[in-house]
């Protein structure tokens, strides 16, 4: 079973969140589309519309992966959870580092240890390499070792059930056999690089980076206001 990246982050953030803020799961479409597109703890960092997370979410029912939660005890939208407890009998810890993988690429061992102990206890790189170990023997085969690239010091983990985010287009152009930049010319037919500076490609990553944290914090605060809302219309029994 391979699904989409898109679908991959949908599913690892309603782990996140069952495991960080199990008072605010199971997730609506607007909290869970704020999570997918978080600037934090994800990598790549993404801009997905609701439209693009309800497609994800269509994807992991058809697998059986989540269930929607209708409304009722007061709340007024549906709500979905996620069930890879009970379809590849994983515990707790196990589906926490399957989240972690699918939220954030592929990590080493300290990598893993140190961003999923906000959701699961791992009291050392010897417990995450055993818990990864049954992932990897699972019969579905949900995570394995990557081998050790030149000039890495320690083998990484990804998870194999979500097709991984594609490449950006230089990096296409490099798997592709290129042997360097797109050149241009000029008024005189020079060739000149195409490619941005290093320092212009900087400043842009990091204005993108603020407006994404910006739009993710207002995402937040239309759910809070929507979520206060709701308490609202029940106080008042509307």
């Amino acid at each position: 079973m391979t699904f989409s990246p898109e679908a991959g982050r949908v599913l690892g953030c309603l782990v996140e969140k069952q495991l960080t803020t199990p008072q605010q799961y199971p997730l609506t479409l607007l909290a869970l589309t704020a999570a997918a597109n978080q600037a934090t703890n994800r990598d790549p960092v993404v801009d997905l519309g609701e439209d693009d997370v309800l497609a994800a979410l269509d994807e992991l029912r058809r697998d059986h992966l989540i269930r929607v939660v209708l409304p009722s005890h007061g709340r007024f939208v549906k709500r979905y959870r996620h069930v890879l407890d009970e379809v590849y009998g994983l515990d707790a810890p196990r589906y926490g580092l399957l989240a972690t993988l699918l939220l954030r690429g592929p990590q080493t061992l300290g990598e893993l240890r140190a961003r999923t102990e906000r959701m699961v206890d791992l009291p050392s790189v010897g417990d995450v390499q055993a818990e990864l170990a049954v992932l990897a023997e699972h019969p579905e085969g949900l995570a394995r070792s990557l081998p050790r690239a030149p000039g890495q010091k320690e083998d990484r983990w990804l998870q194999t059930i979500a097709a991984p985010w594609s490449t950006t287009p230089a990096a296409a152009a490099v798997d592709a056999g290129n042997d360097g930049p797109p050149l241009g010319t000029d008024d005189e037919g020079s060739e000149w690089s195409a490619e941005p500076t290093a320092a212009a490609t900087g400043d842009v990553d990091r204005e993108l980076g603020a407006l994404r944290a910006e739009l993710s914090s207002l995402r937040k605060d239309v759910a809070a206001l929507r979520g206060d809302l709701d308490d609202l219309r029940q106080g008042l029994g509307g």
